[in-house]
């Protein structure tokens, strides 16, 4: 059993470059975590921390029963893979596969054996005599993580593997990634700043911000249920709704428009509201339903190919309309004025000041 676990890992560079900041979590056995996050939230330093190219300035990594916080990275059994592959252009795909077991000095037939397995994984049997100038983004990728599993290692760890791929390359080599994942026992950490590759690759999903860990959790608790604001804008594409609002009594004020307001201790003076533009549907002005409606002009249509993204002003006589974005089948789109449904239960709350979510769904 080689369970990843990280206690209040700390990371400093100066007092004003603090990259990762208390951050605990743990990575079972055949799970697959990715630490999601924009640019210099701490993603991949927390990743160098793990393979030990990086020491802690303060916390705690262990793997299985060992504390391995301070030990080299060749003493830590630990396989890494890089954004630019790093594979040796000398050598054909048979000799960069072997290359980490020879200096390890593994026998020669188990070397042989191992090699052969990962190739049938991961369908390289008739590029093994080609180097690595002959061959595709996507071929040299697959190599770069065969490379890493000949090693079996007690954790497996990847940084943003597939960046330098095009879109649909992304797509095939993601789809591999996720097969072989599901192959090997041992903790998988993966870094990435595109949340397709998080929500599809992943058993859990940690998302940071500025350092911080925002939330851990399955990624469809992740979508569904954000823990606060900046997960909420982060995760889901087009982006969720998220609009300022003033209250009045139990109502947030859309507009022109009232929105009761969940169960709150107390009314705050102001409210952020939330909602997904898949979640916005139109409907018939007489919609007898308990659900809320607000009424919209069309005024921008992205083509998306399934659906249009539809961007609609939301009347407000006292200051500039609101803009929202629906997404809506093709027939929908050349309407003008829409009245459009929002269920309660797809309305999301958050606090203007902590931007904490201010509702706990189960």
């Amino acid at each position: 059993m080689s369970k990843l676990e990280l206690k209040n890992l700390n990371k400093t560079f100066t007092p004003k470059v603090i990259p990762v900041k208390d951050i605990s979590l743990t990575v079972d056995d055949g799970e697959v975590l990715s630490l999601l996050g924009p640019s210099g939230c701490g993603k991949s330093t927390i990743l160098r921390m793990i393979a030990g190219l990086e020491q802690p300035t303060r916390g705690q990594v262990l793997i299985g029963d060992r504390d391995v916080t301070f030990k080299r990275p060749g003493d830590r059994n630990v396989a890494m893979v890089f954004q630019s592959y790093a594979l040796y252009p000398h050598l054909n795909v048979h000799e960069n596969l072997q290359a980490g077991l020879k200096l390890k000095k593994v026998p020669a037939d188990e070397i042989e054996r191992r090699v052969t397995e990962v190739s049938r994984v991961l369908g390289l049997d008739d590029l093994m005599q080609r180097k690595p100038g002959q061959l595709s983004g996507g071929q040299r990728q697959r190599v770069a993580v065969g490379r890493a599993l000949v090693r079996r290692s007690d954790v497996f760890l990847l940084d943003e593997p597939l960046s330098n791929l095009d879109a649909l390359l992304r797509e095939h080599v993601r789809a591999d990634l996720k097969q072989i994942f599901s192959t090997q026992n041992v903790p998988v950490v993966y870094v990435t700043h595109d949340q397709t590759e998080a929500m599809t690759l992943s058993t859990k999903v940690a998302v940071l911000n500025n350092g911080y860990l925002q939330q851990l959790d399955a990624p469809e608790r992740i979508y569904e249920r954000p823990a606060n604001q900046f997960v909420a804008g982060f995760v889901g594409s087009p982006q969720m709704n998220l609009l300022t609002l003033p209250c009045q009594g139990n109502y947030a004020l859309l507009g022109d428009f009232k929105i009761p307001l969940p169960n709150l201790p107390t009314a705050p003076p102001q409210v952020v509201l939330g909602v997904r533009p898949e979640h916005l549907r139109v409907t018939e002005t007489d919609d007898a339903s308990t659900i809320n409606t607000i009424k919209g002009t069309v005024f921008l249509v992205e083509n998306l190919g399934m659906h249009n993204l539809v961007s609609i002003h939301i009347p407000n006589s006292k200051g500039d309309p609101i803009v929202m974005r629906l997404l809506l089948p093709p027939e929908h789109w050349a309407d003008r004025d829409l009245t459009l449904a929002i269920s309660p239960d797809d309305i999301h709350w958050f606090d203007v000041q902590s931007g904490d979510s201010l509702i706990r769904r189960s």
